[in-house]
């Protein structure tokens, strides 16, 4: 998330009520994931399995539940609750509201058609000659580009699934961040698609959507990708250029598929694929080195 206007360290320190390291004036831009934060952003760590990758990270300002020597060049906010304080950075600067209250700042381009039972949230822009269906929802700062169809009940910008388990409970981490659809998108009927927790889920150019999709937050889908029915993608994901996902394909979280690949139905992907290639198999592994393992499972027989 980027502020509308920079702040300094010794604002969000106040703001949160947590100890600063560094120069009062120290300039925050904004906030971020660990994978896909920029600098003059914020990015918060709370185990110190993490430490490390957080302070070695683009990151300038790290949120840390423990005072630690700080890195050249970046600041420190010591909070004995980073996550929380984390969410509270994200509402303080990002309104958060609920359906039904007055709408502002919706842009709609020429040609386009929204049918009467469409949900619209807040700041949402939509591009021209787009169409959609019955039942959609359109989740605050939503963005949708040129030439896109949305069928019907379809859900783009619901909440991270994202969460900490705390006295027993589960402690959800606040979503503020967007959806941004890009020009000549097809979504079909049924798929709920993540806002980012603090970035934008993206769907890029050209791309396809069958039916029964779920895309998870912070996840970024390249250009002219298919998806079909009943695939499964977690948060955090790179799906690159014109890879093709087929049926039930499930895809676990911060994993990156190279463009062109091809996974067929049921795959399951727990790992970094390369392009190019086409997978197969609950753990998905080159499809021509599957087939030769089942020959010779057959042969054994």
């Amino acid at each position: 998330m980027i502020f509308t206007k920079p702040q300094t360290l010794k604002t969000i320190s106040e703001i949160i009520g947590a100890k600063m390291i560094g120069d009062e004036n120290f300039p925050v831009l904004g906030t971020n994931e660990i994978h896909r934060v920029k600098s003059g952003e914020i990015v918060f760590v709370n185990h110190p399995k993490y430490y490390d990758k957080a302070l070695n990270s683009a990151a300038t300002i790290i949120l840390i539940d423990k005072e630690v020597d700080c890195p050249p060049g970046k600041a420190l906010l010591v909070s004995d609750d980073p996550f929380r304080d984390f969410n509270k950075i994200n509402t303080h600067f990002t309104k958060i509201t609920n359906f039904g209250e007055t709408l502002h700042e919706l842009e709609v381009g020429d040609g386009t058609q929204i049918h009467s039972s469409v949900v619209i949230g807040n700041n949402v822009k939509i591009g021209n000659n787009c169409i959609i269906f019955p039942n959609v929802v359109i989740g605050d700062r939503t963005e949708i580009g040129d030439n896109v169809i949305i069928q019907s009940n379809t859900v783009l910008g619901g909440d991270a699934f994202y969460y900490r388990k705390l006295n027993g409970n589960f402690d959800r981490l606040i979503s503020v961040g967007n959806v941004i659809i890009e020009n000549n998108v097809e979504i079909g009927n049924n798929c709920t698609i993540d806002r980012g927790v603090t970035d934008s889920t993206v769907i890029g150019e050209g791309s396809v959507l069958d039916n029964l999709i779920q895309v998870g937050h912070d996840t970024l889908i390249g250009k002219r990708v298919l998806i079909a029915s009943h695939a499964a993608i977690a948060g955090c994901c790179v799906i690159e250029d014109e890879v093709m996902v087929w049926g039930q394909v499930g895809i676990a979280s911060g994993n990156r598929v190279g463009k062109g690949a091809v996974l067929l139905g049921k795959t399951g992907v727990n790992k970094d694929l390369a392009g190019g290639k086409t997978y197969f198999g609950q753990l998905a592994e080159e499809f021509r080195d599957y087939l030769r393992k089942e020959v010779k499972v057959k042969n054994m027989k």
